[in-house]
């Protein structure tokens, strides 16, 4: 194989779900059986690059200041659903369990990884209680010890003056998972049966 070829294989290797074997047979798919589907597939790169950003009040994909979620008035604002990633969001909506609004935190608290509260999407979401747009935070976030020392780190660290009941989903997520594999069943029993955190 040429080096340019490896070069790509290399890069989608790197994706998330993409093995050696997978992302050699994206590369040779693009570049021998498929070469007309590479340019819009260059393009759609770069316009998502260009265009997709962080919703600036929860921290979700967005192609403007909002997301389509916050931006959306059918939503309850008032429960707020605390994830660790966007596709833990997805999955969530997909379930059609949860008619609230969300917070992505990017990442839960692991010091051994040099995470700590700096670098996750904390501020943002002490901002909107303070602003009192959340009096419920759902904490669905992995059954792991990392999820929930963020978990306990959220709940000790919430504005004193303004009073949030905070709630845990887990019913149904066995220990040590996360809301990514679950399926919609699963995430609908976790969500209604959520229990007070503390």
């Amino acid at each position: 194989m040429t080096p340019a070829f490896e070069k790509l294989q290399k890069h989608l290797k790197q994706m998330p779900g993409l093995g050696f074997r997978s992302s050699e047979r994206i590369a040779l798919h693009l570049l021998v059986e498929k070469p007309s589907r590479l340019p819009e597939l260059v393009c759609a790169l770069q316009e998502a690059a260009t265009a997709v950003r962080r919703c600036t009040r929860c921290g979700n994909l967005a192609e403007g200041e909002l997301c389509a979620i916050c931006s959306d008035e059918r939503r309850d604002p008032a429960v707020v659903c605390v994830v660790e990633h966007v596709p833990d969001l997805v999955a969530i909506e997909r379930s059609g369990a949860f008619r609230g609004r969300y917070h992505v935190l990017h990442g839960k608290l692991s010091p051994m990884d040099g995470v700590g509260p700096g670098e996750l999407n904390l501020a943002a979401l002490n901002a909107r209680i303070e602003a009192g747009e959340a009096s419920e935070l759902i904490l669905a976030l992995p059954n792991d010890v990392e999820g929930e020392a963020t978990c306990h780190y959220i709940t000790e660290h919430l504005p004193p003056a303004r009073e949030v009941k905070t709630t845990r989903i887990g019913f149904g997520l066995p220990s040590g998972g996360g809301v990514l594999y679950a399926d919609a069943v699963t995430l609908k029993s976790a969500l209604e049966g959520r229990r007070g955190y503390r």
